[in-house]
């Protein structure tokens, strides 16, 4: 890792989508992020404003794609998402229902 915080934390490898940890993430901003799992370091570019706490996808996710978080499965998309993209309750719902 290096010296400077991330923008964004993605817990597993598997991952597609970063959590943002820092305020003031606007449209167009080139974001680092810590990958903790392999402790390796990536960045992107983000489509949107990501507020603090919110998701964005790493890599694009297809209309009914799994969405990966801790390794896991959160939900499924309900559109594409291209990649950098904000990622949340309108456009990922539970695989549940």
């Amino acid at each position: 890792m290096s010296s400077k915080a991330p923008d964004f934390l993605v817990h597993d490898e598997r991952d597609v989508v970063g959590v943002v940890v820092v305020e003031g993430i606007a449209a167009g901003d080139n974001l680092s992020g810590w990958i903790m799992d392999c402790d390796k370091t990536v960045s992107l570019t983000v489509n949107d404003p990501i507020p603090l706490g919110h998701k964005f996808a790493l890599q694009d996710i297809g209309n009914g794609d799994s969405v990966i978080k801790y390794g896991e499965n959160i939900g499924h998309a309900v559109t594409d998402i291209p990649q950098g993209d904000h990622v949340h309750v309108h456009n990922v719902k539970t695989s549940k229902w």
